[in-house]
């Protein structure tokens, strides 16, 4: 049993969700100057697992998923943990205190986490002034959103939304290697359908178009839907060069088979993050996969990864990159670098000389 799971995770766990969740922040940004000698320990160094893609060099395709540090005030220690990138946020255009407490809880039964945060940041200027200041070792990607203005704030236009998209991008383009636009939050009210309006989706793809961006760009859209929902993303993306690939959030929904009684989870408001939403993250890839164009496009795909089968298993089904995010709060940290030495080892397993040639090999 490791330290974390012998020791930190319990002290942990006996302390509210999120409460747990700013402490490990808070040491993170204290323990920035130890970044560089940790990295020098954690990181993976192995051809086979180095990537490029929408032209950012990734030296492992494993990632940190937005939502962990949320205005970037530890992404020196995070990058140091072995990530092959980081993604922080999602970042609105205006600061936000998102949804009220609790809204942060365990279920330690299916190794998983309840979110109804509400996208609480510092907002793009202060983050973008935080992030001018960094230089890591690895991608930084940003995820964008529309600020969450509460259930009382002001019934907002489809215009004044898709300008906060536009904004956001504008300033956060300035410092990070891609973008993220979140076109699905499953924690806020205004935030999780108005972009299956397919109108909708249009006009911001046009809107963020002339900022003539120079950085990827991927879209974070529902999982739900099926089929039909994948093909309009892909219709509405077609024309909007500087679109870079896909990515599907949590659903807004608790998941079929929790393992934790449903007398618990059902008086928790939000979505469920971790194994319980693999199965539907993997069916929406490979749908992904297979419908789009694999020259233009990369997916990224998130959802119950805890070990490098479980990561493998998402690029074979048609993800170039995959992030981890709950398996921090079971595993540790230490979770990192076993994800990625075990992804080594299924190549070699597997007799491929490149992570590349996984990619999409379950999907066809």
């Amino acid at each position: 049993m490791s330290f974390y799971a012998s020791i930190v995770r319990p002290l942990a766990f006996r302390l509210d969700a999120e409460r747990a969740h700013h402490l490990a922040l808070a040491a993170g940004a204290w323990l920035r100057p130890l970044a560089g000698p940790l990295a020098r320990f954690t990181a993976v160094s192995d051809v086979r697992l180095e990537s490029t893609v929408a032209g950012l060099r990734f030296p492992t395709p494993l990632g940190l998923a937005a939502g962990f540090d949320k205005s970037g005030t530890a992404v020196d220690m995070l990058a140091a943990l072995g990530f092959g990138f980081v993604e922080v946020g999602s970042v609105s255009i205006d600061p936000s205190l998102g949804n009220s407490r609790p809204r942060l809880f365990r279920l330690p039964q299916d190794r998983a986490i309840v979110v109804h945060y509400g996208l609480p940041n510092d907002g793009a200027p202060a983050v973008a002034a935080r992030l001018a200041r960094k230089r890591l070792p690895v991608p930084l990607g940003i995820n964008i959103v529309k600020t969450n203005r509460g259930p009382d704030g002001p019934t907002e236009s489809a215009t004044q939304i898709i300008d906060e998209y536009v904004a956001a991008a504008r300033v956060l383009a300035t410092v990070a290697d891609y973008l993220m636009l979140n076109l699905s939050c499953p924690n806020t009210e205004d935030g999780r359908d108005f972009f299956a309006d397919i109108g909708h989706l249009r006009d911001v793809l046009t809107a963020l178009g002339e900022l003539s961006l120079r950085l990827p760009v991927f879209l974070k859209v529902s999982p739900l839907g099926g089929v039909a929902t994948i093909d309009r993303v892909l219709e509405a993306a077609e024309d909007h060069a500087y679109v870079s690939g896909f990515m599907f959030n949590l659903p807004p929904v608790k998941p079929e088979g929790l393992r934790t009684p449903e007398r618990i989870w059902r008086a928790m408001p939000g979505a469920v993050s971790g194994p319980p939403v693999a199965a539907l993250a993997l069916a929406c890839i490979g749908e992904t996969y297979r419908r789009m164009d694999r020259q233009r496009y990369a997916i990224v795909g998130a959802g119950g990864i805890r070990s490098g089968a479980e990561a493998y298993a998402m690029i074979r089904r048609g993800a170039s990159l995959v992030q981890l995010l709950t398996a921090l709060i079971y595993e540790g940290p230490g979770v990192v670098r076993r994800v990625t030495q075990e992804l080594a080892q299924f190549l070699a397993r597997d007799g491929l000389r490149h992570i590349s040639e996984a990619v999409g090999v379950d999907a066809i």
